[in-house]
């Protein structure tokens, strides 16, 4: 069977491997996307909502508008297309290039040798079984992608009466989606005790709508024999379920927003080195793994809070591959490390006298928190953030002149105002 070869490989046809593909295309590299839907643009095509590329395309625009254009990008730079397709396996030859094997319903069996690889698989959402909630299984519950998919693009409503559990963007952006069509949503039940979503999403999503939020609440069953007929919630004290002040809320609808966790069984079996506390792989400045060629980008490295964030992340990303294409070697490898406050930082390596953008989570709620980066013992880098969320990402950009000390680089993220 021949063996198509390109430059580059991007698997995954969502904002990031767009965005990706049409950097390298555009700089004259041969690439190709691959993604195992038929249509790309990934979850954009079903997030009718707007409020994306206001950065990344300077204007207002919703989900398929995003995708549309991020697409044809990518075309116009002269991008190849391989849809319906899934990469089964991605293996590294002994020249330093890149077998990979894609299965097609239309194409049966394709061979692709790519010289470097871009991991932008996204991410996918956690289930009710990432949860272990008690109960009975009946039909009715859904994951907030899966009952967006089934309202925005089958055009069918998931229930009548609704409980979202957890309080991330997608389920509170689906707690106004579902007032809208006329679906009532009893309530938000969320762990901890501050929301999981953008600011923004709670205002606009529940606030304008009267959708009560319990904080530090717990689904404790779900009941129901052919169709869910309700879910049982308790208030946490000191981390358990108060069962003595459980309550019952009536619903036949029960929608998962609990987080989301990134795509990467393609990289673990490449023999990419995946961060614990991301869930994405461990890389550096360049965006490069592990394994020498392949590199991540977008949601597949780490969660993001805009989509417009994925895009300038992926096409940043790209730029390292085609530097590394044309010969480029990269610098030592000096240690990033989230300190005081932090979950993690992305990348976890820099290199001396490169501009890097890093990215962080913060762990504390407050307000005007200063967030600082040392070498050696001396604060090189420093900003005051007027308001600090987990729910909201954080990045610093550190200029060439600010990396310029040997040593190991530790952000610490310092409280301001108590909340």
């Amino acid at each position: 069977m021949k063996t198509e070869e390109y430059d580059i490989a991007v698997v995954g046809a969502g904002a990031a491997g767009l965005a990706a593909a049409a950097e390298t295309a555009a700089a004259g590299r041969s690439t190709l996307i691959i993604d195992r839907e038929d249509h790309a643009g990934g979850i954009l095509r079903q997030c009718i909502h707007n409020g994306f590329g206001l950065r990344y395309f300077k204007e207002e625009l919703t989900g398929p508008e995003y995708a549309e254009r991020v697409t044809l990008k990518a075309k116009e730079a002269g991008a190849a297309f391989a849809l319906g397709c899934t990469v089964t396996e991605l293996t590294k030859r002994n020249d330093g290039s890149f077998e990979l094997l894609l299965l097609s319903g239309t194409d049966g069996v394709r061979h692709i040798r790519a010289r470097a690889v871009i991991l932008a698989m996204g991410c996918r959402e956690r289930s009710r079984g990432n949860l272990a909630i008690p109960g009975t299984r009946p039909a009715g519950i859904f994951t907030a992608g899966a009952a967006q998919k089934l309202l925005n693009l089958e055009g069918m409503l998931p229930g009548r009466s609704a409980v979202i559990v957890g309080s991330g963007d997608i389920g509170l952006i689906m707690a106004r989606r579902l007032r809208w069509c006329g679906i009532e949503v009893k309530a938000v039940i969320e762990i901890m005790p501050h929301p999981s979503g953008l600011t923004r999403n709670i205002v606009q999503c529940l606030n304008d709508f009267n959708i009560p939020l319990y904080l530090e609440h717990s689904v404790v069953r779900i009941s129901g024999k052919d169709r869910v007929e309700g879910i049982d919630a308790a208030p946490l004290e000191n981390g358990t379920p108060n069962l003595e002040k459980q309550f019952h809320i009536d619903c036949d609808t029960v929608l998962f927003s609990v987080g989301l966790i990134p795509e990467n069984e393609l990289a673990v079996n490449a023999g990419v080195e995946l961060n614990p506390a991301t869930g994405g792989a461990m890389v550096d400045a360049n965006y490069e793994t592990n394994v020498p060629g392949i590199f991540s980008a977008g949601n597949v490295l780490h969660v993001h809070d805009l989509v417009d964030f994925v895009s300038e992340e992926a096409a940043r990303a790209a730029k390292m591959v085609l530097r590394r294409l044309d010969g480029e070697k990269a610098p030592e490898r000096l240690p990033a490390r989230a300190g005081a406050n932090l979950k993690y930082i992305v990348p976890r390596w820099y290199f001396q006298n490169r501009k890097t953008v890093f990215s962080f989570r913060p762990l504390i709620v407050t307000n005007n928190g200063e967030l600082t980066a040392e070498v050696n013992g001396r604060v090189v880098w420093k900003r005051r953030i007027p308001f600090v969320r987990p729910a909201e990402m954080i990045t610093a950009e550190l200029d060439a002149d600010q990396l310029a000390e040997n040593g190991e680089l530790i952000f610490n993220l310092q409280e301001g105002e108590t909340i």
